[in-house]
């Protein structure tokens, strides 16, 4: 019996969701785990070796006191994100061609992007209350979302989750120019953690760049777990989540050290965030079983269209704005609701007057960019294999051979994500 699944033809796939394919649920998740970092930039994040850079000028703990430790682990929501991009990349790209891949990631990351770079640069210019701006050239660069590659600082530190999934894109770009199937995404997971692995010991440059060995792991996860959510659960794709789920326990602890030594407070623990990284896997598995596939309230959807815009414009704005209220005497929880409110709002109008009318005007240019360079170079026509010579006997693949012979015999479809 093959380890991968076969279909009879024509079939849809194990489980579909409801309207078309889109899963509501992690619109809820995504917007979620946006707040989560938000809380914790608010009310967890500040004092220790810098405690002028964050939103009140002092520790943490000096404000919120109590609120402030269970704060501080919230950066988990990072970990959430990743494996949400993971389950949704891969459902949004199956059956799709590279250009239009391509495509879809440019007008799903950018508009909202370029607008959060110059209005952050354009606030932390004549408010410099947190943040000093980044010279022009240094701006621009970050327009490209490549500025890190560049050794160029970012315009607001959160941009450093973009440049994780940019190279996640660039590597699965392979995978969907050959054509998204279930054993090329498995053998993908597979070389992408060994790789992962190795970089780690070796610490080749090259090989660190595109294996990613600190979170490589939440994204392998959620390319797994949409694999559970299309052909059903078996033992080989919980096995590549649970080594997954082991190498992202790893790297929150340090992680976790690592933020306990920006805050100076090196008597937190480390299990919470643990804690929060595997619930985080816990509940994309459990959506990945359909365990919220009847969970389709509608305000989810406008919820998650305001988590990339919220997620891009609330650091250093939203720390710049609570250090003028808290500067005049705007008690600190009072603050914190005030700003959150007003980023949710400035996600709104960003996603209405921004990401709409600029998205379809990009998607039409690229469309057009793609449609004339297929034209341009047509790609050639395979030469058809050879019949066999008279009297060679053809070679007869047995039962047994085929046992563990990869075989996608899923028809490709289209299904929209909400990432």
């Amino acid at each position: 019996m093959s380890i991968f699944p076969r279909q009879r033809p024509g079939s849809s796939g194990r489980r579909k969701s409801a309207r078309g394919g889109r899963l509501a649920v992690l619109d809820g998740l995504r917007i979620l785990a946006a707040l989560m970092v938000v809380f914790h930039h608010y009310i967890g994040y500040g004092g220790g070796t810098k405690p002028e850079i964050s939103a009140w000028g002092k520790p943490a703990e000096q404000v919120f006191h109590r609120a402030s430790a269970p704060a501080a682990y919230l950066w988990t929501g990072i970990c959430l994100f990743f494996v949400i991009s993971g389950f949704v990349i891969c459902m949004s790209s199956w059956g799709r061609p590279v250009g239009d891949f391509v495509r879809s990631r440019v007008i799903r990351l950018y508009p909202a992007y370029w607008f959060a770079v110059l209005l952050t640069t354009a606030v932390v210019t004549m408010w410099p209350l947190v943040r000093q701006p980044l010279p022009s050239e240094q701006v621009l660069a970050n327009l490209t979302m490549f500025h890190v590659g560049l050794g160029i600082p970012n315009v607001d530190a959160v941009y450093w989750t973009l440049w994780a999934e940019l190279r996640f894109y660039l590597l699965f770009a392979i995978v969907v120019w050959r054509g998204v199937t279930y054993r090329r995404i498995v053998a993908f997971c597979s070389i992408w953690t060994v790789a992962g692995i190795v970089s780690a010991s070796t610490k080749w440059p090259v090989l660190e760049f595109f294996a990613m060995s600190d979170v490589s792991s939440f994204f392998v996860a959620g390319l797994a777990l949409y694999l559970v959510h299309r052909y059903g659960p078996n033992l080989m794709l919980f096995g590549i989540v649970g080594i997954s789920w082991i190498l992202s326990v790893l790297y929150t602890i340090q992680h976790q050290h690592d933020v306990n030594t920006v805050l100076g407070r090196p008597e937190l623990a480390t299990w919470p965030a643990v804690l929060l990284t595997t619930v985080s896997y816990l509940v994309i598995t459990g959506v990945a079983l359909g365990w919220g596939s009847r969970i389709q309230w509608r305000w989810l959807t406008f919820a998650g269209a305001l988590t990339y815009p919220l997620y891009l414009l609330h650091e250093a704005m939203g720390w710049t704005a609570l250090r003028a209220l808290y500067d005049h005497g705007t008690k600190p929880w009072t603050a914190v609701a005030v700003v959150t409110t007003g980023m949710l709002v400035a996600s709104w109008l960003v996603h209405r007057l921004v990401e709409k009318p600029l998205t379809p005007r990009l998607k039409t240019g690229m469309t057009r960019s793609i449609a004339q360079l297929r034209a341009a170079e047509p790609l050639p026509a395979r030469p058809a294999a050879p019949a066999p010579a008279p009297g060679v006997l053809e070679t007869v693949t047995t039962p047994w051979a085929t046992a563990f012979t990869p075989r996608d015999t899923h028809p490709p479809q289209h299904t929209p994500g909400p990432h």
